[in-house]
């Protein structure tokens, strides 16, 4: 497998029939699919804000506590991300599914409020990451068919770049609300339930339920089968991404951890820690439109791995470089750039690979390969910073990094005249 393979599969959308020239680059549905992913990420990175914190901090949770409901949070979405991506290729209607998934995680968000022990935070943390799970494949499936081959990092960059819009102002909007309300960790949940409800409203009214053009072949309307989905996994190029999305995924430290390093490093207060993410997010959001136009030019492998290349560049700046102002700084726009480079390419890369009628499937096999591979990093750098400290943790990440960057490079290298 490549991840700049061009060759387009028999049942591969190419996207004649909308037209040539940049104004038909990024379908509409493309820019709705933004805009109820901006106002989602809202409501989400609000919580997500204040979550490291609120663990640590109110409720007393160790690192190792902490890494066992960070992997829970994201386990769970990747389990789930199969089944949502298989019923919404079986049904034929991808933005059923991405409304399911949406408005189950909207009608969690108010129970973080009762949420006080450890069982009850995991369940409705647990809750809230299968509606992530159920949408993510739907949603990304919606917005591969929508768009020519040659346009697929473009259009993800877009919708990346609108969803990180919203990585930006949820941590702002928990900022402020945690300095102006009197009980601030219950203000910023609250306040997310409603944004979320207005993401599902925007989903419901504005995206259309089937993709418009020419009717569907006889094939096309049949329901997808648990075999026909399984054999995806016959797919060389298919199996590859899965692999090396995963191997990466096993030494890609949460976010949360990252976040958390550098509060200890820098010496940052308690009172900025919810707006670290909103450096990232800031140079997410300046890269994402670009990066992945480049990455449509000169090979999605490249920019996938030069992306993980700015990620362990940003593990050795917390290991060995001295707490100055510009810490911060860097490791935030390296960060911000590893996901420019990844998130939306990654994705990108499989219209190329998967067929139309099981696109939604396709993207959540490699999704679920890389969540559950993030997963098991969540639970074992906690409990690796419990016994040995952050930075033995943070040193082992790094160098597994550097060795499965490596075997990914070989695995995804190009052959003939292909990037």
């Amino acid at each position: 497998m490549y991840l700049t393979d061009r060759s387009t599969p028999r049942d591969a959308d190419t996207g004649t029939a909308r037209g040539r020239g940049p104004a038909r680059k990024v379908a509409p549905v493309v820019l709705v699919l933004g805009t109820v992913s901006l106002i989602t990420d809202v409501s989400s990175e609000m919580v997500t804000a204040v979550l490291p914190l609120y663990l640590v901090t109110r409720l007393g949770f160790s690192p190792l506590g902490f890494g066992t409901l960070d992997g829970v949070y994201n386990g769970v979405s990747a389990l789930v991300q199969l089944t949502g991506g298989h019923l919404a290729d079986r049904v034929r209607n991808h933005k059923l599914m991405a409304g399911l998934g949406y408005g189950l995680s909207a009608l969690c968000k108010p129970l973080l409020l009762l949420a006080g022990s450890v069982g009850t935070l995991g369940t409705v943390l647990a809750l809230e990451r299968t509606g992530k799970g159920l949408r993510t494949a739907p949603r990304d499936a919606m917005i591969s068919l929508s768009t020519p081959s040659a346009n697929q990092g473009r259009a993800f960059g877009v919708h990346r770049a609108m969803d990180t819009t919203g990585a930006m102002l949820g941590p702002l909007a928990a900022f402020l609300i945690l300095r102006t309300a009197a009980d601030g960790y219950d203000a910023v949940f609250g306040v997310s339930a409603c944004v979320a409800v207005l993401g599902v409203l925007v989903l419901v009214l504005f995206v259309p339920g089937r993709r418009r053009g020419a009717p569907e072949a006889e094939e096309q309307r049949q329901p997808v089968r648990v075999r026909e989905a399984l054999a995806l996994l016959r797919l060389p190029r298919l199996r590859a991404l899965a692999g090396c999305a995963a191997l990466l995924g096993l030494t890609t430290v949460s976010d949360a951890f990252v976040y958390l390093l550098l509060q200890r490093r820098a010496g940052i207060g308690d009172e900025w820690f919810t707006l670290l993410p909103l450096g990232t997010a800031t140079v997410f959001l300046l890269l994402a439109v670009p990066v992945g136009a480049l990455a449509d030019r000169i090979g999605r492998r490249t920019v996938f791995l030069a992306g993980h290349a700015g990620l362990l560049t940003a593990y050795a700046l917390l290991l060995w470089t001295p707490s100055t102002p510009a810490l911060p700084l860097l490791v935030l726009a390296l960060h911000g750039t590893f996901y420019a480079a990844t998130d939306g390419v990654l994705p990108a890369a499989l219209a190329d690979v998967v067929p139309e009628r099981l696109r939604a499937t396709g993207l959540a096999v490699v999704g679920t390969s890389q969540a559950l591979a993030r997963f098991c990093c969540s639970l074992a750098f906690g409990a690796a910073w419990t016994v040995w400290g952050d930075g033995p943790a943070l040193a082992g990440s790094a160098v597994g990094l550097l060795c499965c960057a490596a075997v990914a490079g070989m695995v995804l290298r190009p052959a003939g005249g292909t990037r």
